[in-house]
């Protein structure tokens, strides 16, 4: 072969490799230019407090190199992309900056999806960067775009009426967490001078009456005003959280426990079975199979962990007040009081109560049955 021959034939293969690398990289590329539609572009996005890096994947060509963004110059550079497609794809982790980043691509007609967070190095190469989590996000992407469900666990986006009423039982909670912490160092510091602790040491009347040298007294009265605000607050927004809770509920549920699992929960009917909304507590077994072997292990704690701990707690408080409850009359013999059962052997049936009791709440605020005919009376 001549020089000339071959050197065509060099020319050949690379433009090959060209369109196998880059231009015919998926069947959507294909499908794409034999159409003449516009290419679908997808985003990666790996979210900061300041700042975005995006790796972007147009048609089915391979991944751009990453590019960062301020946070106002990302959003008017989609808006530019969004001009330039019709279809825009964008996912990012969740995250504690919240659901604001998928509204506003939402309102620019953007396909936003968020994930739950996940270990994103599949090849294990024990290199991690901003570039390569963005990169793993848009191929992820890549792949739910063109039909793998799989892909991506996407979590669901609460609208805003939802995240509001949320905020109000979450600060509850956070400013119960630090009364606590403050009347715990009130008595750690009783203890450490050789005192006995004292329960509410911080309340008027027992704080004026507290037998200790005026020197610690004056400590103590430092967080006394601080504890008895919070304890202030707490009260009036328990009042207001009761207040909102739904009348003729049945014996034992709690007006309090009721909003707080409504309320958490969101929308009752976007759960299509009974499996799903046991997932969603995570109150389910989790499980290692292999071959012949099946092992059941504790729970998966997957999901929302305050709608599991607002569900034990309530399962609880049912062995009491409601007796006729069928979960409850399946594990009587364990649960009573006096029962000759281990504390894991209790613990493992609160919990299987609390999940069969998810259940029940679905199909109820559903409609599907009513508290009568699964043995809970008013």
């Amino acid at each position: 072969m001549t020089c000339k021959g071959r050197g065509r034939v060099a020319k050949l293969t690379r433009a090959m490799q060209y369109l196998t690398n880059t231009e015919l990289s998926s069947p959507e590329e294909t499908r794409r230019q034999f159409n003449g539609s516009k290419a679908v572009i997808k985003l990666g996005i790996d979210a900061h407090q300041e700042f975005y890096v995006v790796v972007m994947q147009e048609g089915g060509s391979n991944p751009k190199p990453p590019q960062r963004f301020a946070k106002e110059a990302f959003l008017y550079w989609a808006a530019k992309l969004k001009g330039r497609s019709e279809q825009v794809h964008a996912v990012y982790e969740a995250c504690g900056f919240g659901f604001s980043l998928q509204r506003k691509l939402s309102a620019l007609s953007i396909n936003c999806y968020v994930v739950c967070p996940q270990k994103l190095d599949e090849q294990n190469r024990r290199v991690k960067t901003d570039g390569l989590d963005a990169k793993a996000l848009c191929l992820k992407l890549d792949r739910f775009v063109q039909g793998n469900r799989d892909a991506l666990a996407i979590v669901r986006v609460p609208t805003e009426e939802e995240e509001q009423l949320r905020a109000i039982h979450r600060q509850r909670e956070q400013w119960v967490k630090a009364r606590k912490q403050l009347e715990a160092q009130g008595r750690s510091l009783l203890v450490n001078h050789g005192l006995e602790p004292v329960q509410n040491w911080w309340k008027p009347r027992t704080f004026a009456a507290l037998p200790v040298p005026q020197w610690m007294k004056e400590l103590l009265q430092n967080s006394q005003p601080i504890l008895l605000g919070l304890q202030e607050r707490i009260a009036a927004l328990t009042a207001r959280l009761q207040s909102a809770a739904a009348p003729d509920q049945p014996r034992g549920l709690g007006k309090m426990t009721s909003v707080v699992i409504d309320r958490e929960v969101g929308d009752w009917n976007r759960f299509n079975n009974r499996r799903q909304i046991a997932s969603y507590t995570g109150l389910c077994p989790g499980e290692y199979s292999s071959g012949n072997t099946r092992l059941q292990s504790c729970v998966t704690k997957h999901g929302n962990p305050r709608l599991r701990a607002a569900l034990v707690e309530l399962a609880w408080r049912l062995v009491r007040f409601q007796p006729n409850y069928k979960p409850v009359l399946k594990w009587r013999a364990i649960l009573a009081k006096g029962a000759l059962a281990t504390g894991a052997a209790r613990k493992k049936a609160i919990v299987a109560v609390a999940r069969q009791l998810a259940v029940d709440l679905w199909r109820i605020k559903t409609g599907r049955l009513c508290p009568e005919e699964l043995g809970l009376i008013n």
